[in-house]
This record gives structure tokens, C-alpha cells and sequence, in this order.
């Protein structure tokens, strides 16, 4: 290997140093950890492709708000579990602006991000109904997910969605489903981390199911109208953010301020439940909480405020006040998240022309749009292969394996790509192409 930044020697001696059993089912943290403890002892920075953290400055308009809600005293005062009002109707009206859909303030919650949102819902979803136990993952999905499943004991299924696109889609859920052990359906869309996007077809079929099994959808929206194919950024004008909600009443929607506006260090999503599920009444959380068994007062009273309390007071008035411009029209935060597209457009070309491929490349029969993460492979590697090699000429990723999928390759992120970067993104892959003719 004679183009390489580190020594495959050096490589597995940090992978030894970090008690790394299996490299190839590395967590992101454990990654994280890797490229930081071989940029420590070397000094040679590493293409930061791992980790799906915002590239971008976070929005000001929330910290300004935030600034002004500290100034008038709130981090003294327990936030109430139900969150504050004025998010819970800002979220409501910034639903309506942009996914075109209804869902009452009352059923808006604010979480400690949406890893929080989804491990509420897994409780209380798989908690509902005697003998519905068991989650079923549309995957490939954020690895995450399925380690809260772990903690919980909570049983799960999962398939690959890359063979099972278009109308095959209803007919796999469906062999699921009729076994009458699915609780929840999950899936992120735009997706984490092939950025595969569903179609209307599909999210039909993945509504009406629910519908006619029973389950809960929990739609992951934290990449929300990052879909830049069409323009999805005008309040309250179609076209409007795909989803779900349009073909059932059995859904959880999670919107997170982490990658639109850039908040990731707040911690700040909202669930959205909708109005039927929120109010529904269910003897199996009765029986277990002792109370009326109403969806939403479980979910944010027994459930959520044994995990986190409620959410930091402060960032839901900075939440609050980005949904409120952006349905004002004075805040285009997809104008802002737009630059994720550019850069992803970029680096699928470096590698493209460096021999590499992109796995999940067409939604259905369009190609797949540029945006936030890609997926990439190697002739002839597998997934821990490829991202062990990658390793060796300072680029750093995670493998599809961990994210559910049957194919071979990783998972690259385009946040962290700034411009002075692209030079040396070229070298290294000139080199790795030098390396593997």
C-alpha cells in the first residue's frame, strides 16, 4: 500500500487501544473516536465522513430568541412535560405550512431530540395492544434506533428496502404485517443513510397497511424537505413534504431542529401525534400506568417525563420562533440546507471518478437526489473491507452493514466537506484508485 496516510499498523493499533472487537460493526461514536485518536498522535487531519453532525452555522434567529427567553428568567422554571404553548402552536402551523397537513397543538411534544421522540414511542407503541410487540424497520435506518430496541428488550424486524421499491413495496410490508406482531413501522425520508426517498405509492401502501394491521408509523423527518429535487421551502404553497400522515391516522411524525436549522447542540425535536392516535384510548396502558389509557397523556406523562423531565425551556422558545419565520416566509431554511446537495454533488463525482459507485442510486426509476448522506462501495469489496481501507488514506465512514442494509458499502456524509477539503478528498482518492486497480 504505497499511497497510504496510516499504516494499516497504525490503524489497528488504535482499533486495539479503543477495544474496537469488530471494525466492521463499529458504532459512529467508536469511529468518531478513531479518526480523533489517529489525528492526536499524527496531526493529519482525516475527510470526516462518519458522523452526521451539521456543517452549517446554526440559525440565528433561534438563538436570538432563546438569548431572550434566558434574559427574562426561564432556566429557573421547570418546563412543563406538554412543552410550552407557543411551540406546540408554532409546530402545528409549521406542519400545516409545509407538509400541508392538520395536527392539533396539543398533539405537538416537544423532545430532547428525536432519539428521545423515538424512544418514548417505542415504549409506549409496543406497550398499546396484548400481543403486538415487535417493531419492523424499513431499513437501511440510523443504527441508533435499533440499540434503543436493545435497552428496552422490545423485539424487532427488519428488511432492505433496495429490492422492494415501487408497488413490490406493499406487498413485503404486507408478509410482515399479517403476522400480527408489528407495534410500529419506522423509516427515516428523506433516508439516513441512503437518502432513498419514498414515493407517494409507496407511503400509501405503508399508511393503508397501518391501517389495516393496526401498527404505528413513526416517520422520521430529520432531514425535512432536504428531497432538493423540487423546491419544498414555501409555506403553505405545494409542493408540500411527503408523508405518511396523508394515507393514516396511525402515525408519530419527528421533526428535528438538528440539521434544518443547524441546532444540534440543543437537543430540540418535536413528535407530532397525530389527533386519532393522540386521544385513542388503549386498556393495555390503562391496566399498566393506572390511568385513563389515552395515547398522548401516557406517551408525555408516564413515558417521556420519566426520560427527560420535559425539554430545556430555553431552546423551545428559540424552536419556536424558527417555525414561526420560516412560516412567516422571513426564514428559507431550505435555501440554507441547499449547500448539503451542492457538496454531496461534488464528492459523488471525486468518487465516481476514482472507481467507486454509488449503492442506492435511483428512487424507483428517477435517480436519487443529492443531499445531506450517499452511499458508496468499491468493486469487489465488502462493507468492512472498504471502510477499513478508506481508513488507511484518512477517510473515515461507517458501514451499510450497521444501518440494516444487504449490500456492500458505506455511508458518507456530505456536512463536514468545506471547500478547502475537496483538494485533499482528491489526492487521497487518487491514490486509493492508485492502490486497488
Amino acid at each position: 500500500m504505497q499511497h497510504s496516510v496510516f499504516s494499516p499498523e497504525m490503524v489497528a493499533d488504535v482499533v486495539d487501544y479503543l477495544k474496537i472487537v469488530d471494525l466492521s460493526q463499529a458504532t459512529i461514536g467508536q469511529v468518531v473516536l478513531l479518526a480523533q485518536e489517529l489525528e492526536r498522535r499524527t496531526g493529519i487531519p482525516f475527510i470526516r465522513m462518519d458522523q452526521g453532525v451539521p456543517g452549517l452555522d446554526p440559525n440565528q434567529v433561534g438563538i436570538e430568541a432563546e438569548k431572550e427567553a434566558l434574559d427574562r428568567g426561564v432556566a429557573a422554571i421547570y418546563p412543563a412535560a406538554e412543552g410550552v404553548p407557543e411551540l406546540k402552536a408554532e409546530t402545528s402551523r409549521f406542519v400545516k405550512a409545509f407538509i400541508n397537513v392538520d395536527v392539533s397543538p396539543e398533539g405537538c411534544v416537544p423532545v430532547t431530540g428525536s432519539v428521545a421522540g423515538s424512544f418514548g414511542a417505542f415504549i409506549a407503541t409496543s406497550q398499546c395492544s396484548p400481543g403486538k410487540d415487535t417493531v419492523l424497520f424499513i431499513d437501511p435506518g440510523f443504527p441508533i434506533q435499533k440499540s434503543q430496541l436493545k435497552i428496552l428488550g422490545v423485539k424487532h424486524k427488519q428488511f432492505d428496502i433496495y429490492t422492494y421499491r415501487g408497488t413490490a413495496l406493499r406487498a413485503k410490508l404486507e408478509e410482515y404485517m399479517k403476522q400480527g406482531d408489528i407495534c410500529a413501522i419506522v423509516y427515516s425520508n428523506p433516508n439516513n443513510p441512503a437518502w432513498i426517498c419514498l414515493e407517494e405509492e409507496e407511503l400509501q401502501a405503508i399508511g393503508e397497511l397501518a391501517t389495516k394491521y393496526d401498527a404505528i408509523v413513526l416517520e422520521d423527518l430529520a432531514y425535512f424537505a432536504m428531497d432538493f429535487r423540487k423546491y419544498l421551502g414555501r409555506p403553505f404553497e405545494p409542493p408540500y413534504v411527503p408523508t405518511v400522515a396523508r394515507y393514516t391516522d396511525n402515525y408519530i411524525l419527528m421533526l428535528s431542529a438538528s440539521k434544518i436549522f443547524s441546532y444540534a447542540g440543543q437537543r430540540m425535536a418535536v413528535v407530532c401525534i397525530s389527533d386519532k392516535l393522540f386521544s385513542r384510548q388503549y386498556p393495555a396502558l390503562a391496566e399498566r400506568y393506572a390511568g385513563a389509557g389515552l395515547f398522548g397523556s401516557t406517551f408525555i406523562n408516564a413515558i417521556m417525563y420519566m426520560i427527560t423531565s420535559g425539554a430545556t425551556h430555553s431552546v423551545q422558545f428559540g424552536l419556536a420562533a424558527m417555525y414561526r419565520a420560516a412560516c412567516d416566509g422571513k426564514l428559507d431554511f431550505v435555501a440554507d440546507t441547499q449547500e448539503y446537495g451542492r457538496r454531496a454533488e461534488r464528492m459523488k463525482r471525486l468518487f465516481r471518478e476514482n472507481g467507486f459507485y454509488v449503492v442506492y442510486d435511483k428512487d424507483v426509476v428517477q435517480p436519487i437526489g443529492d443531499g445531506f448522506f450517499f452511499t458508496i462501495g468499491y468493486p469487489g469489496m465488502t462493507s468492512g473491507e472498504l471502510m477499513r481501507e478508506l481508513l488507511y488514506y484518512g477517510i473515515s465512514s461507517i458501514t451499510l452493514t450497521t444501518t440494516g442494509s444487504e449490500q456492500e458499502g458505506i455511508r458518507a456524509c456530505s456536512s463536514r466537506m468545506t471547500e478547502e477539503l475537496f483538494g485533499m478528498m482528491e489526492q487521497r482518492l487518487k491514490a486509493f484508485k492508485a492502490d486497488h486497480q
